[in-house]
């Protein structure tokens, strides 16, 4: 262990170091620019396969360019952003395919049973975390109706204005309107989950017949369904706070088929880690295809792919030819 003696210092000086170890700007002004957006130290990781190999000091190889590093960060954002799209809306379709189960076959209010749930699942956290964000709700609410209270409005107005506000959220609306039971019923409650305390939750349920009944909604086992929400949790994390994509290993492995008795990338039937993304976005697409038939996202992330021909997929797992498996040309049709 050592002391920290790293200066921080500005672009200027920033773009002098670049030099210094060798990087070609042919545009300061525009790499200043790019700079003063995007920090060093988040173009940091997009410049390693452009460095020298156990190089201390980092210098790059020859020949190698600022552009090169602006173009692979742009292909990673940009990757971020379709994948996001489809964690956003496979995240909503796995909410209500719960939701369309467990509501019609164990009640409105299925989720305060704690017999549905697993011993080691933790149901009164559930509980607790739903408390909290009702009450939570109930303060602000409260609070806006004494800044109302207060107005200068007729007694008219100012009723119609704290109904309008209790409706602006179900965590508002649902303890201004009911006595009983004390919290949100079900499909409402699923909504007010992270994608991890939807994982969480699926992983929780005590009956495997709930389970399988959820999972065949989406065509798949259950096992799949269990560890495919866990690892899109990862991916959905890493999205959100603008983490790499790129030469990623995925820290959660998800659990892939040995036999797939629905279309799946031949890859990754095939001996091997399949800890890159590439295992990722084919739960993606196989899920985008459940949730809207029509989808033409496993198009977009091909020509995403061709628009930076430049970019290495092998790093994120990609196969040769990828884009020629049954799976993936299912998005052409």
């Amino acid at each position: 262990m050592r002391s920290f003696s790293k200066p921080a210092i500005d672009v200027p000086a920033q773009l002098e170091l670049l030099k210094l170890r060798g990087l070609i700007i042919h545009d300061e002004a525009r790499a200043e620019r790019f700079l003063q957006s995007v920090s060093f130290f988040r173009l940091s990781p997009y410049m390693r396969p452009f460095q020298q190999s156990e190089d201390i000091n980092h210098h790059f190889r020859d020949g190698s360019q600022f552009r090169q590093l602006t173009r692979l960060y742009d292909f990673d954002r940009r990757l971020r952003l379709l994948t996001m799209d489809a964690v956003e809306r496979v995240e909503i379709a796995s909410r209500c395919v719960i939701s369309n189960h467990m509501g019609p076959v164990h009640g409105s209010h299925w989720y305060t049973d704690p017999l549905l749930f697993h011993p080691a699942f933790d149901h009164q956290r559930l509980l607790t975390t739903l408390s909290i964000k009702q009450n939570k709700a109930m303060r602000e609410y409260m609070r806006e109706c004494e800044r109302i209270d207060r107005s200068h409005a007729s007694d008219t107005r100012k009723n119609l204005l704290k109904r309008l506000r209790s409706k602006e959220s179900y965590a508002r609306h649902y303890p201004t309107t009911y006595t009983h039971p004390a919290l949100m019923p079900g499909w409402a409650m699923l909504e007010e989950l992270t994608l991890g305390d939807l994982s969480h939750l699926y992983k929780g349920l005590a009956r495997d017949a709930d389970k399988k009944a959820i999972a065949r909604r989406l065509l798949l086992p259950a096992p799949l369904m269990q560890s495919w929400l866990h690892t899109l949790t990862t991916v959905r994390n890493i999205c959100a706070h603008h983490s790499r994509m790129w030469n990623r290993e995925l820290g959660v492995r998800p659990e892939l088929p040995r036999k797939a008795n629905f279309l799946w990338p031949g890859h990754l039937l095939q001996p091997g880690s399949h800890s890159r993304m590439f295992s990722a976005l084919c739960i993606l697409n196989h899920l985008m295809r459940q949730v809207s038939p029509r989808t033409r996202w496993g198009h977009s992330l091909h020509l995403l792919i061709s628009e930076f021909p430049e970019v290495s997929i092998k790093a994120m797992g990609f196969p040769q030819d990828w884009y020629l498996d049954p799976f993936w040309q299912a998005s052409e049709r």
